[in-house]
């Protein structure tokens, strides 16, 4: 009997020791997933793009840049952020932002947070459509600037391979058109892409790329799911299930605008598994249009879902590896489990401070996609940063 007893221990103890063997060593002690930063240093009014606006006036752009004070690595990921107002309010250091840019910046990510041109005339569909280009030029030209500052000041002390960008509802939108609207033939011929200055504008730092490593949705959506193609960078997307501005779903915006057809957050992911790009949605089940905005524990429910789904994109490949380059261990490395992206309650974390372990988390995501890993060539992916 005792002899039964011990097989069928050895059995049921398998399943969890081949986890183990398959688990990769992490030598950042927690970097990129933890706060292992307790200071951030912000550089406000960073100037990063000239540009014209509606009126034909010229305008002078600013970011607030945010850095983990003491941090050494001479080249780390990057996460740029466009605040959320519909193309007509709002600013780069609205709370959302700030509180993002912060959390972010404490797991060692330089985060930035940016101008980007507003108001639209008329006050249509078109003029709203022709904001939402403007504004992601001027996200696209954020980009640039960093990559530019990478190949020569580096001020910033930025990978250009792992730059990403996001935003929240209108910032929404700009991130998914700076990580998916990458051909003139797929801009709407009403709104006159040549007059605005083509996909990328003249915002400057021209040559430099604008493509982002992955893209994080807050609340926005695509005016084409079809603009997601095969060979995309991954996307993150947190949307409210009820949301009544930005539909979650296939839907329309702007009644009177006139209404405008819209692909939120639950349709591009079902865009992105059918074309195979990797992708995380979280569903705030039953929330509204931004609630983070509103309710902090949501803030909270956005922070996780966009840290996990970064951290394994560290790395060549989609998803790649953890960046054990970060930092040199001064210990032996210990084996941990695999940190994908998994859902998240809309609770408060029981104490201020992460607590880095396996079992953090309780649940799988509501929606996770992951196809084979694709080359790093495939995703503009180079070596990990050092």
């Amino acid at each position: 009997m005792k002899y039964y007893l011990l097989v069928l221990l050895a059995l049921c103890l398998l399943p969890l020791t081949t986890r183990a063997q398959k688990a990769p060593i992490d030598t950042t002690r927690g970097r990129y997933y933890r706060p292992v930063f307790r200071q951030v240093q912000v550089r406000h009014d960073v100037e990063f793009a000239h540009v014209t606006t509606i009126l034909g006036l010229p305008q002078t752009l600013y970011m607030d840049v945010y850095e983990p004070v003491g941090d050494t690595v001479r080249r780390r990921p990057l996460v740029v952020l466009a605040h959320e107002g519909g193309f007509l309010t709002g600013t780069r250091d609205d709370a959302v932002m700030t509180a993002l840019c912060t959390r972010l910046a404490r797991l060692g990510y330089v985060t930035a947070t940016i101008d980007y041109r507003l108001y639209f005339f008329p006050f249509d569909t078109v003029g709203i459509g022709r904001a939402a280009i403007r504004a992601t030029q001027d996200m696209r030209a954020a980009v640039r600037f960093f990559r530019h500052d990478a190949a020569t000041a580096r001020r910033f002390r930025v990978h250009p391979q792992y730059v990403f960008v996001g935003g929240s509802s209108a910032g929404g939108f700009m991130a998914l058109q700076t990580g998916y609207l990458n051909k003139l033939s797929e801009v709407p011929a009403y709104l006159d892409i040549a007059a605005l200055g083509g996909l990328e504008g003249n915002g400057g730092n021209a040559g430099y790329s604008s493509r982002p490593r992955g893209v994080v949705n807050l609340c926005g959506a695509l005016a084409r799911a079809s603009w997601l193609e095969a060979g995309d960078p991954p996307l993150c997307s947190v949307h409210g299930t009820r949301d009544g501005l930005v539909p979650y779903a296939k839907g329309t915006i702007g009644a009177q605008l006139p209404a405008q057809l819209v692909y939120g957050s639950g349709a591009l992911r079902l865009r992105a598994n059918a074309v195979g790009v990797p992708n995380v949605l979280r569903r705030l089940r039953g929330a509204g249009h931004v609630p983070y905005s509103f309710e902090p524990t949501y803030i909270d429910s956005a922070f996780f879902a966009v840290r996990d789904f970064l951290r394994p994109l560290l790395g060549p490949g989609a998803p790649g590896p953890l960046l054990a380059a970060a930092l040199t261990p001064r210990r032996e490395a210990q084996v941990t489990a695999l940190l994908l992206p998994r859902r998240i309650g809309l609770q408060v974390p029981p104490a201020p401070v992460l607590v880095w372990q396996p079992n953090l988390l309780k649940a799988a995501p509501d929606s996770v996609r992951q196809p084979a890993p694709v080359a790093p060539e495939a995703t503009g992916a180079a070596a990990p940063p050092k």
